[in-house]
């Protein structure tokens, strides 16, 4: 048990300054179709009440042990953040020829779903928050593989490479997303390796991704696994409908300068600034969505509309106009 932030202010759901943080790991949950119990770290401050849920899917091959510049910042600033371990981990270590393999970004959105419907395991392993949870502010967030994650508990379908089918897997207690540098359309966007070996990204359905959702694209995020550079990553603003918002960083690559962990060696693009950006404009929007206070968030759109910023731009579209 770790309390990584300190603070003498008294913080709420609806308050602004950073509290201590308590962050329990591994908490359990049995999940014996799954061949694995599901281990997930739990991240919330210790004072404050009616506190929002944020479900974290880190990118392939990370764990619960990543993204603490978000998940210490969100849970610092009032939220209870999850971050589940999923099959995919280099700490699982599936064997190449493992079954479960072709089922991984499906296993991903059960690990989700697992969690919401264990609240209350999560909720009593961590000491001093029951009864704190507001269980009707519930959003899903997610890096690179974990952003699809995030992405289909909002209504994104992906067609099942076993069964040819796309499936509704939305799950209609999460009301809103956070997709930080994540997949685009499918087809021809993709690269030969793409198409063969992650066939989840084949055949993607934006169109019925209507739940409210903030895209994080770096304007530099030039992945191997498409061929029209970073671009692709804003895809999930530009096909789903709805309410969205689009944070483009300026001269940011996959890791957006550094939320995947702190002095993690997979940064290739480290930018303190970028990684404070992010926290910012994650913090104000999931305050905004899950309709805790909005202040921050209209801020925010104005310091960064248009190309006036020197780190990156906010746009929005839908109802949020």
């Amino acid at each position: 048990m770790t309390a990584p932030v300190s603070a003498t202010a008294h913080a709420t759901a609806t308050a602004t300054a950073p509290a201590p943080v308590v962050s329990v790991k591994p908490v359990v949950l049995p999940a014996p179709e799954r061949a694995e119990d599901l281990r997930v770290r739990v991240s919330a401050p210790v004072t404050g009440h009616r506190l929002p849920v944020v479900l974290l899917a880190h990118g392939f091959g990370s764990s619960l042990d990543g993204y603490g510049p978000l998940a210490d910042h969100w849970a610092a600033h009032g939220f209870v953040v999850v971050q589940p371990t999923h099959l995919d981990s280099r700490t699982v270590g599936l064997a190449e020829d493992d079954p479960r393999r072709p089922g991984l970004w499906r296993s991903r959105v059960e690990d989700m779903r697992r969690i919401l419907d264990d609240l209350d395991v999560v909720e009593s392993a961590v000491p001093g928050l029951a009864g704190r949870l507001d269980r009707s502010r519930v959003a899903a967030a997610g890096h690179s593989f974990g952003g699809q994650t995030a992405g289909i508990l909002l209504g994104l379908r992906v067609r099942d490479p076993a069964t040819g089918e796309a499936e509704d897997l939305s799950d209609p207690r999460v009301r809103a997303g956070v997709l930080l540098a994540t997949a685009g359309a499918g087809g021809d966007a993709l690269t030969p390796f793409a198409a063969e070996h992650l066939p989840w990204l084949r055949h993607p359905d934006f169109s019925r991704m209507t739940a409210p959702a903030l895209v994080v694209a770096g304007d530099e995020d030039d992945l191997p696994l498409t061929v029209r550079g970073a671009d692709w990553t804003v895809d999930p603003y530009i096909l789903s409908p709805g309410e969205k918002s689009l944070l483009t960083l300026f001269g940011a690559e996959h890791f957006l300068g550094g939320i995947s962990g702190y002095e993690a060696a997979e940064t290739t693009d480290e930018n303190p600034a970028h990684v404070a950006l992010v926290q910012r404009v994650t913090l104000a929007y999931l305050r905004h969505a899950l309709g805790v206070d909005s202040t921050a968030w209209a801020t925010a759109r104005g310091d960064l509309a248009g190309d006036a910023h020197p780190l990156g731009r906010l746009e929005s579209k839908g109802a949020s106009d």
